[in-house]
């Protein structure tokens, strides 16, 4: 009802990640901190419980229709329509193999808009996927594949507790250690994600010694 009342008054909706920060600081947040560490369960989240207004306009940006390639970034976010089965199909297949390429598809549509934000997004994500992939080869090669369920039960457990405590001590979070939090994983993350795969690479170095 919001959205059809915004589109019937002409107001325009948030330009760029500024301004959707500005009007939704605490979903802005969430979101980053979510797709940083749990991907596939924040967009598992955001098709149930934000599906008009976030899901659709990440799954037509990261798996556009051809006839959409055309269109205005902003333009192509009003009147969006369910996505076809070509579009899912797409989806799930990188959901389930390369969840953090599809944020790197995402930032790299708004290269345009935020021209050095978008690159840190596309870097950490790069990053977050060579990290991702050194976590299955640890499984892999010291035969611990049967422990995967325990494990994504308790990353499951650990992220919702979280989501649940940062929800109900949101009111009481200063603007100013919020926005502290915002720009730390969206700039100094990527760098610390650097030094993580520099070692993952060096210990397998010494480990083929």
């Amino acid at each position: 009802m919001e959205l059809e009342r915004v589109k019937t008054l002409g107001v325009k909706p948030p330009q760029n990640l500024w301004e959707y920060k500005a009007v939704n600081p605490g979903k802005s947040l969430f979101l980053l901190y979510a797709l940083k560490s749990s991907p596939r369960l924040s967009m598992l989240y955001m098709y149930l419980f934000d599906y008009t207004e976030t899901f659709l306009p990440f799954i037509h940006t990261t798996c556009p229709l051809q006839e959409e390639d055309e269109e205005d970034i902003i333009t192509k976010f009003i009147d969006l329509q369910n996505p076809t089965w070509t579009q899912w199909r797409e989806f799930l297949v990188k959901y389930v193999f390369l969840p953090y390429q599809l944020l790197a598809e995402f930032a790299w549509d708004w290269l345009e808009v935020h021209y050095w934000t978008s690159r840190f997004i596309i870097v950490n994500a790069m990053l977050l996927s060579v990290l991702e992939l050194f976590s299955f080869w640890r499984l892999w090669s010291t035969s611990q594949l049967r422990s995967l369920p325990r494990l994504m039960w308790g990353h499951f457990w650990k992220i919702s507790t979280q989501g649940l405590l940062v929800a109900i001590f949101w009111p009481v979070i200063p603007h100013f250690v919020c926005n502290c939090l915002f720009y730390w994983a969206l700039y100094f993350n990527p760098i610390i994600n650097i030094d993580l795969v520099v070692k993952k690479i060096r210990r397998l170095e010494t480990q083929a010694m």
